[in-house]
Formats: C-alpha cells, structure tokens, sequence
C-alpha cells in the first residue's frame, strides 16, 4: 500500500490514489489466489469467442469402438479378424491356379468374388452431439466510500488495505463457488452411497445437485473406499486414464475434491492406512502446488472446506435435498458462519478430470464499428468509479469499487465427472 499526502487537493487527491489502487487490485487479486483452492487451480481456461453470440455449442463425440457382424451372426464388439488370402472364394479351382478370365479388378484369385463369410470388415459408429452452453456474469460492487472520511482519517492506511483485502476475498469466493457450481451443473453422474445394495449412479447434466429429487430416504451411507473403488475402476473403463492428473505404477490418479472431514473418513476407515503410510510415489506438478502430498488409493485429495452440505427438505417430505450455505448474510449485508452448515446430514464430493468442462471468460472489449469505450476486464479486476450525481453526489466525495465477472462454461466430455452425495454422520461403509 503506497503511501500520500492528500495536501492542498483533498479528496482529489484521494480520488487519484483509489484509481491507482483499483489497478493494482487486479494483480493482488491473481497473486492471492493462486493455489489456493482445487477449483480454482484446476478449472481449465480459454477466452469466450467474440462475434459468435451469446449462446454457442459444442459437438461432443462419444467414445467408440470397432466392430463387425459374423455371418448370420449379430453384432460383435471387436475387429474381425482373418487369415491373409481368405478374403475371397476359390472353391472353383486347385490352391494356387488363377483363372486369368475370371480377375476381378481388385486382384481377386480364382472366379469367385468376396463372399459374405469371407470379408474381414469392422465398422466404427460415431455417437455425436451438440451442447449448448452460454455466458452469465456478475457485477460485485463495495459499500460506498466518503473520501472526507478517508481524508480526515488517521489510519487511512489501513483503511484502505482492509478494503482492498475484502474485495479480493470476494472474487475469490465468487470465482470458487462459480466454478464448482458449474462443474456440478456439467457432470453427467451423479452417485448416491447406500449402506445396503449397491451404489447408484443417475444421469444427473444439466442441473444442480440441490434440484434433484434424491431425499435424505436413498443417501443412507458415508462416502468409503469401496464406492470410490468402483468409480476409479468406470474412470479407467471409460477411457479418463489417459489424460489423469498423474500416474503411479503405470496406474492413471484422478482428483477428488472433498472436504477434510471426507478425507480423514477415508484414511481412517479400518484396513486402508497402510495406502496412506507406505505411498511415497511423487505428486503431479499440476497437484503439489495445493498442499498434495501424496496419492491414496488412485486418488489425490484435494481438500475444498466449503464443500457443498444439504438437508432433507421437509416441506416435500423427503423428495429432494435443500442446500445450506457456509455463511449467512443478516439484513445489513454482513456475513457470518452459518451454524447448520456444520450439522448438515448430506455432502458433496466431486471426482474432477480436466477433460469434463471448460471455463471461458471474454476478452476486454474496447470497441466495434468505429464506437469506442473503456474495455471491462471480466476476470474480477475492480475499478474506482466516482460518479458525479446531482442529488446524491454533487461534490464527487462518494465513490466505490466495481467488478464485473463473466464466464462461460463449455461442457466437453461430461462423463468423466462424477458427484458423490453422501451421509455424513453414517460409519457405515457403502457397498
């Protein structure tokens, strides 16, 4: 925080020192939140396309895979296979005779053509679709601040420096929230832990988890290394391994986001610390900035403590889960912990891979058809503004701090990310 002399200028003096400071917020703002937060160290970005609307898609093209029909056979997953030569018939003839009349064009041997037995052919099916995504954004503006109070203020320092503080916590918060909103939203499963049967696993794109109809009637269980198990196993199955976050003894590690409480479940359960005392494999260079140590059981823990918490609603008799925020906000705008976040009975947690979503944000935009204005820089950069107002700002001694987000996020391959509800105050392992 630089230090001024407001001397002979009074408030325009401070007026030009806010400016400064709103510039240099943006850089304060990248600094302070780097490897801070899962979600906002892993969400991949790119830039919004300009001139395109919007609302814009993206074709999607699902796994595949070869394969062929026998004949009088149904359809067989695999390439057919067959031995060099017996692509066509040569019943007609002795075993290496050609009937020069009866070539084909394609070099045949013999006077048969290509039978239906004998044409090795597989066949790849694309599954292919389009996903329609757009741009939201946010505009996040502070209490308004009188330069006479600065001006006259003895520790306008500090002031200022705890306003800049607050405006940085805030888009980070705003950011992390967007991002793991987004990435619940864009998830195409959605796995329920059960202490009886099996776990079970809905489609669950294009909404969040709080809109579901899942009461607390099917969460019945705590989140346990055997759910985890058969997810790491669908992962490698579905083809995710092959652009994990790391990889250890050839073995593909992918991201689980959860909260401390989750993570200590885990290692702790009876029969798995050993995973957590004798791994000492190193951590992705994608990973270890956040704290990581080490893997446990195909996953990296990635700790979020504002993980998303839920109860039962009551007022649908159990149909669907309600979600309970970390923080209250009274009716001054002041937040404060909320105290049923911490007795929640459901929580969330996400097994990300960089390839489900993709966050992209517009690039500042500071004209178009010989129009020009000042560019909005939408990754949560604030500006000073102090705006002249007959009534309510005659003097220009009023102003305040304003931001303006705006992302977009493009779903890619949505399988490959899951949402994990589970019972927080159930030991029950789910099966």
């Amino acid at each position: 925080m630089s230090t001024f002399d407001v001397g002979s200028d009074g408030t325009t003096a401070i007026n030009t020192i806010l400016a400064e400071e709103a510039n240099r917020i943006g850089k304060d703002i990248y600094s302070r939140t780097l490897h801070t937060s899962p979600w906002l160290d892993l969400t991949k970005q790119s830039a919004f396309a300009d001139g395109m609307g919007y609302q814009q898609t993206t074709l999607i093209y699902d796994r595949a895979i070869a394969n062929h029909t026998p004949s009088g056979g149904s359809l067989t997953v695999g390439a057919d296979w067959g031995a060099v030569g017996n692509q066509f018939s040569a019943t007609s003839l002795p075993v290496g005779q050609i009937d020069d009349a009866a070539q084909d064009v394609q070099g045949g041997r013999g006077t048969g053509g290509p039978s239906a037995a004998d044409d090795k052919r597989s066949f790849v099916n694309f599954n292919k679709k389009l996903k329609a995504f757009s741009l939201e954004r946010a505009v996040i503006e502070s209490p308004r601040i009188s330069l006479e109070d600065l001006r006259f203020a003895a520790h306008r320092q500090d002031q200022l420096r705890a306003i800049m503080d607050i405006m940085t916590q805030v888009t980070r918060n705003t950011w992390e929230t967007r991002y793991r909103d987004e990435f619940d939203k864009v998830s195409a499963n959605l796995l329920v832990c059960k202490s009886s049967g099996s776990a079970v696993t809905d489609t669950h794109e294009g909404s969040p988890t709080s809109g579901e109809a899942v009461g607390d009637a099917e969460i019945t269980a705590n989140i346990s290394n055997a759910v985890l198990d058969k997810v790491y196993f669908r992962q490698v199955r579905a083809g995710a391994g092959s652009n994990a976050y790391g990889r250890e003894n050839g073995r593909p590690v992918f991201a689980l986001v959860l909260s401390s409480e989750a993570s200590y479940q885990l290692q702790t359960e009876a029969g798995f610390r050993d995973d957590v005392r004798y791994n000492n494999a190193k951590v992705s260079d994608l990973i270890a900035p956040l704290g990581v140590e080490k893997s446990f059981r195909g996953f990296y823990h990635l700790v979020d403590d504002l993980a998303p918490r839920f109860n039962d609603d009551t007022t649908s008799s159990g149909s669907a889960i309600v979600a309970v925020e970390p923080y209250t906000v009274s009716a001054s705008g002041i937040a404060t912990p909320n105290g049923a976040y911490e007795s929640a009975t459901f929580e969330a947690a996400f097994v990300l891979h960089p390839e489900v979503c993709e966050a992209q944000i517009p690039n500042p935009l500071s004209g178009s058809n010989g129009l020009s204005f000042d560019p909005v820089n939408y990754r949560g950069k604030f500006d000073w503004k102090n705006i002249a107002n007959e009534i309510t700002n005659p003097d220009g001694s009023i102003g305040f701090f304003r931001g303006v987000l705006a992302s977009a996020t493009k779903p890619i391959k949505t399988e490959f990310g899951y949402v994990i509800l589970f019972k927080r105050d159930s030991s029950t392992p789910a099966a």
